[in-house]
């Protein structure tokens, strides 16, 4: 059994859940999480995904340190871009299958297209039942 942990845009989220259904594997669990990639702290570059170009030019942000820093060419500036984490744990024959789904759906080829980690689980217990490995993850 595999953990495929996919860190996506949001507005990929009903597809991408659309194409794991069509897979076989509706299970998933949803998290709201916000971070940033290598794109070294410049804003628009970081949020290109999930805001018009014209942002910065149209809306007055808060002061925080953030647009303190932007304000006062500050090397870094330490904005977080909201994403969804789907985590699926599967069998290690369709990990690949699953994989190629998710970025089908979620490659633009922009920055912030997101990320997708495979990890190795050792076991799963279906709590109601008591099932345990792939008897609990179907």
């Amino acid at each position: 059994m595999k953990e495929i942990t996919a860190i996506i845009r949001r507005d990929r989220l009903p597809e991408t859940k659309k194409a794991l259904e069509e897979a076989g594997y509706p299970s998933l669990t949803i998290q709201s999480v916000d971070g940033r990639g290598k794109q070294k702290g410049a804003m628009c570059t970081e949020m290109d995904s999930e805001m018009p170009e014209s942002f910065c030019t149209t809306v007055k942000l808060k002061p925080t340190p953030s647009t303190y820093a932007l304000e006062h060419t500050l090397p870094k500036v330490a904005l977080y871009v909201p994403k969804r984490m789907l985590t699926i744990i599967a069998p290690d024959d369709v990990v690949s299958k699953l994989v190629k789904s998710i970025i089908k759906v979620n490659r633009t080829g922009k920055r912030g297209d997101g990320k997708i980690f495979v990890s190795p689980v050792e076991g799963a217990v279906r709590v109601r039942t008591g099932e345990l490995d792939g008897e609990a993850i179907v």
